[in-house]
């Protein structure tokens, strides 16, 4: 059965026959599975009051072990994005009343970042449907394709020199 890209592909060879287009091929599905696969895990979080940037920082306090308190930069550097994508999150998370800012004892010019007893409860509750949606999401291939696949994925993170710094 054939997908979309393949469609793209088939044209391509029949337009340019010289051209060697398999890179599209991957690349395109990799795009196209990262959309699609984005779309399920975002409509499961907003079902649960929540957008996809505030759940990772929910799930990297709780995975980051007691006392579930990390700085604003641990928090931006564990979840891959900018300070200022990090302080937006925060302020929006600190309104539901999930996590709570506070001067750091140790170091008056640094903030600590910990969970509530709310939003403790409410990663600990989402973080299992979330597994089981991804699981879902995942269906169409086997436990032993999804190991694969994510093997490649990741020899292809690490072996990307600049690509895998972002």
């Amino acid at each position: 059965m054939a997908d979309r890209v393949s469609d793209f592909l088939a044209q391509w060879a029949a337009e340019r026959p010289d051209l060697d287009v398999t890179p599209m091929g991957v690349i395109g599905r990799l795009a196209r599975a990262s959309e699609l696969m984005s779309r399920g895990i975002q409509t499961y979080f907003v079902e649960h009051g929540l957008q996809q940037g505030q759940f990772d920082v929910l799930a990297t306090l709780r995975r980051s072990g007691r006392p579930f308190t990390l700085t604003p930069g641990a928090l931006a550097d564990s979840t891959m994005r900018s300070q200022a994508a990090m302080t937006n999150r925060l302020a929006g998370l600190e309104t539901k009343g999930l996590i709570e800012r506070k001067m750091d004892p140790d170091n008056r010019r640094s903030v600590l970042v910990s969970l509530t007893d709310e939003g403790l409860e409410l990663v600990d509750r989402v973080v299992t449907g979330h597994v089981e949606n991804e699981r879902e999401l995942l269906a169409p291939l086997t436990g032993a394709e999804q190991e694969r696949l994510a093997g490649l994925l990741e020899k292809l993170l690490t072996g990307s020199g600049d690509i895998a710094r972002d």
